[in-house]
């Protein structure tokens, strides 16, 4: 397997979510495609979806891509509140897991404070201020 890619769903604040993300991890964009662009015959965009997002990929290491979108309002809002899925962030060292932890949960809330685990590793998880949740770890077993 190449590679698992995490692929979320908002409600029309997919690209506020990934500038926010990408200010935490780095890196450009690899696209991003707005619904306006696949407007046709065929494919009617109202004017108030017409910016939002269709695609947007944010990579992240060396064979993961973050994607997301936006849900166009006729199929009614996502609830990230209700979404108990977690993006798990496997860290290089203790220092990328701190500053991807506090990066992201800036805004958020914390559900477990990074530090050490009771099975070796150092972890922490929240839900950022967009609803996403988020595990960081680094596991010192698995280090290079």
């Amino acid at each position: 397997m190449r590679a698992i890619n995490p692929w979320i769903n908002f409600n029309g604040n997919a690209e506020e979510a990934f500038n926010f993300y990408r200010s935490v991890f780095g890196g450009e964009f690899t696209k991003i495609i707005r619904f306006k662009d696949l407007s046709g015959p065929d494919f009617q965009v109202a004017d108030d979806e017409a910016n939002k997002i269709m695609y947007i990929g944010l990579p992240l290491g060396k064979n993961n891509v973050l994607i997301a979108n936006d849900v166009p309002g006729f199929l009614g809002p996502v609830s990230e509140n209700e979404n108990r899925s977690k993006i798990y962030v496997s860290a290089e060292n203790r220092e990328e897991a701190e500053k991807i932890f506090n990066g992201l949960s800036v805004g958020g809330e914390v559900e477990g404070p990074i530090g050490e685990s009771p099975w070796g590793t150092y972890a922490g998880m929240f839900r950022d201020k967009y609803g996403i949740e988020w595990i960081i770890e680094f596991d010192p077993d698995y280090s290079s």
